[in-house]
């Protein structure tokens, strides 16, 4: 039985969480990370969680992107299925999901420089302090006290019907 690492489960969550429709880069793996997480692990962990999914055929590197391979997604496939549990939830169904997972064959490593994932996560930082906005970090509910304007289908004389 190989060691199941935290750093290993939330890389492979936010890695499917970033690759919608197409390989993600390094910086929108780390905003999901910090969407998931509230936080980013090191860059060392990091890089390593790169390395050992990759070479268990979990992760691969894809048009300039990292993406779940076809293992990885058939393996995510059973925590897609549990749509309405909380976050903590189906990290725990994904690291029982590795924890019984066996690779068919070993997959190509991916060598990620520490120097890279520092720049991505320092490049998401920057970007949270921008004026612009991350399509992966929740938006603040409005927190307003006056009542919603009445629509259309409300009278004007209060209720009451004209006489004719």
């Amino acid at each position: 039985m190989h060691p199941i690492h935290d750093v290993d489960v939330l890389l492979l969550m936010s890695t499917a969480l970033a690759t919608k429709r197409r390989p993600a880069e390094l910086v929108e793996i780390m905003a999901a990370m910090h969407l998931l997480h509230g936080s980013i692990p090191l860059d060392v962990d990091v890089a390593a969680a790169f390395g050992r999914l990759s070479t268990q055929g979990l992760l691969a590197e894809e048009a300039g992107g990292y993406t779940l391979t076809p293992q990885g997604l058939e393996l995510m496939g059973g925590v897609r299925n549990k749509r309405k549990a909380e976050t903590a939830e189906r990290l725990l169904a994904i690291r029982e999901q590795l924890a019984d997972y066996r690779p068919r064959a070993e997959g190509l490593p991916i060598h990620l420089a520490t120097e890279a994932v520092g720049a991505a996560i320092l490049a998401h930082r920057n970007f949270l302090k921008a004026p612009g906005r991350n399509m992966l970090v929740p938006k603040p509910k409005a927190a307003t006290d006056k009542p919603r304007p009445p629509g259309q289908w409300r009278r004007l004389d209060g209720g009451k019907r004209a006489r004719r």
